[in-house]
């Protein structure tokens, strides 16, 4: 690590997924992205639950008994780990853990490690708070409202404007993040778009879906979203390998982007409550009177209710965006 400046994108690379990165290094992470950040996954079992009945959902319409499922931004494999343990007797599941650190030791055998989704696949590819970690060149308009990169220092996250933005970045400004007023600042979502397109195109048939923070154009916040987390607490982004760097995705842009890359597919953005509801994960609190007739099972739905209205709360979970695209299979009825 060095005093040299950088944009955004090359310093979150090298700080998230460098040989000493935040994702790579068994030292300076060793419990995984759990230890620093909770998501879905770790909230709820009923999450993996939805997750199995999706899967087994778009089995039945591709009418197999064997299917993919494809986890992008795997962490240690605990939602691969949940669905298969609540997937119905007689579906045969190859199950795929993309994610750029290590195998964890432990982990069921019947999960496939891989650095990039695996191609030709069919059934099911979900990227759960993973482009949310893609890194992407942070901009900020000057004062004269010119967008300029902004440039970080590694050792201590000091920030500078540098250049004015041009080509294809400031293209993609101007069509999904437009900056005008001095101080606005955006995260420029080209390589997410990318990465999104590159992971739906390795489905032959079946259904991606991307989870994340998100937000869409007319709703951009004026001053961006980057942030750290370390330790379960967001804190600075200072892209020193210590802590996480996460911001919002323009999931907007990431749904043109299969339709520009030539990807035939339907697609829908929705939120995480609209989602898990359809899945049946709705929150409802089970009827007094069953605390009579069954009190252990009683407390046990009262339990599960809880862990629902987590997953679908209103300014929290339940506001995650969803982003579907089904491949090779006809489009729903509205």
């Amino acid at each position: 690590m060095t005093d040299e400046w950088s944009g955004w994108r090359e310093a979150a690379q090298a700080a998230l997924y460098g040989d000493e990165g935040f994702y790579r290094s068994p030292v300076r992470s060793p419990e995984g992205p759990a230890g620093h950040f909770r998501t879905s996954v770790h909230a709820s079992p009923l999450f993996a639950s939805a997750v199995a009945r999706l899967l087994t959902g778009i089995a039945r319409e591709l009418d197999t008994g064997t299917v993919a499922l494809v986890d992008v931004g795997a962490g240690r494999g605990e939602l691969l780990t949940g669905v298969l343990d609540a997937l119905p007797e007689g579906l045969d599941v190859t199950p795929y853990a993309v994610e750029v650190a290590a195998r964890p030791p432990g982990l069921d055998p019947r999960i496939e490690w891989c650095a990039e989704p695996p191609a030709g696949v069919t059934g099911l590819l979900f990227a759960n708070e993973w482009l949310d970690n893609v890194p992407v060149e942070v901009a900020e308009a000057d004062a004269r409202g010119v967008p300029r990169y902004v440039h970080v220092r590694a050792p201590d996250g000091a920030e500078r404007l540098g250049s004015s933005v041009t080509g294809a970045d400031a293209a993609w400004l101007e069509r999904w993040w437009p900056l005008s007023a001095p101080g606005e600042r955006a995260e420029i979502g080209r390589p997410r778009d990318a990465a999104w397109a590159g992971a739906v195109g390795s489905l032959t048939a079946g259904l991606a879906v991307a989870v994340d923070y998100a937000h869409v154009r007319g709703g951009r916040p004026p001053l961006g979203t980057l942030t750290g987390f370390r330790g379960g607490r967001e804190v600075r982004p200072v892209p020193d390998g210590s802590c996480d760097l996460t911001a919002h995705v323009a999931l907007d842009a990431c749904a043109e982007a299969i339709a520009e890359a030539g990807i035939d597919a339907s697609t829908e953005l929705t939120d995480q409550r609209a989602a898990l509801r359809r899945l049946g994960v709705g929150g409802d609190r089970p009827p007094l009177s069953l605390a009579a007739t069954d009190p252990a099972g009683y407390v046990r739905a009262l339990a599960a209710a809880g862990e629902a209205a987590e997953l679908t709360a209103r300014g929290g979970l339940g506001d995650f965006g969803w982003l579907l695209h089904r491949v090779g299979l006809p489009d729903l009825p509205p």
